[in-house]
């Protein structure tokens, strides 16, 4: 593929995309009730059931150095994270961040998480619209991959509902859950900045 030494500009760091019900707001590290449903979602056993950190939070400390480190790579265009609000409330319901920014390439890899509560309400969906929005118009990328571990038949759905469609099944990719030396298959979905914008119905 040929490349040009010309590369999209940074991603803005005030875009604030909503709509769908939601608000993709900043994370903020001095917040305790921040740093509290960081934890929360990081620690909740169907997270871990399909994720594996490397760096486990395991305390409110945790979660707030967690925090700042998200904020310090986000500074250097490297991710967007995003807190997944409720539009009118403002309550925290989860996390979206849009990772691996690859300015060359024009692509980048998304991962959300939804807490307990915001369950069962498609939060993780109407986030992943907007997302995949910011994605293509604010920061100017091409390709957004989406990734989740074989079985996962709730991101797999999230990902068609949202123009996301299956394109291939990744050997290996992930660690297996709780074990960070032992692999399972992802399947990998993908949108381009030329596919069309799906309705959510």
């Amino acid at each position: 593929m040929a490349q040009t030494d010309e590369q999209p500009a940074a991603p803005r760091s005030d875009a604030a995309p909503h709509g769908h019900g939601l608000r993709l707001d900043r994370w903020d590290p001095d917040s305790p009730d921040h740093a509290e449903a960081w934890l929360r979602g990081r620690t909740d056993l169907e997270f871990l059931r399909w994720n594996t950190p490397l760096q486990p939070d395991i305390d409110l400390g945790g979660a707030r150095a967690a925090l700042l480190r998200q904020q310090d790579l986000a500074a250097t265009g490297g991710c967007a994270p995003y807190r997944i609000a409720d539009a009118e409330s403002g309550d925290t319901l989860g996390h979206i961040g849009i990772n691996m920014i690859d300015r060359v390439s024009r692509s980048a890899r998304v991962g959300y998480w939804v807490l307990p509560e915001a369950r069962g309400r498609r939060v993780a969906t109407r986030a992943l619209a907007l997302a995949a929005r910011l994605t293509f118009t604010d920061l100017g990328l091409h390709r957004l991959e989406l990734g989740h571990a074989l079985g996962h038949e709730a991101s797999c759905r999230i990902a068609q509902t949202c123009g996301f469609p299956y394109e291939g099944t990744l050997r290996g990719a992930m660690f297996e859950a709780g074990r960070p030396h032992a692999f399972r298959d992802a399947h990998l979905h993908a949108r381009l900045a030329t596919d069309p914008e799906p309705s959510l119905g």
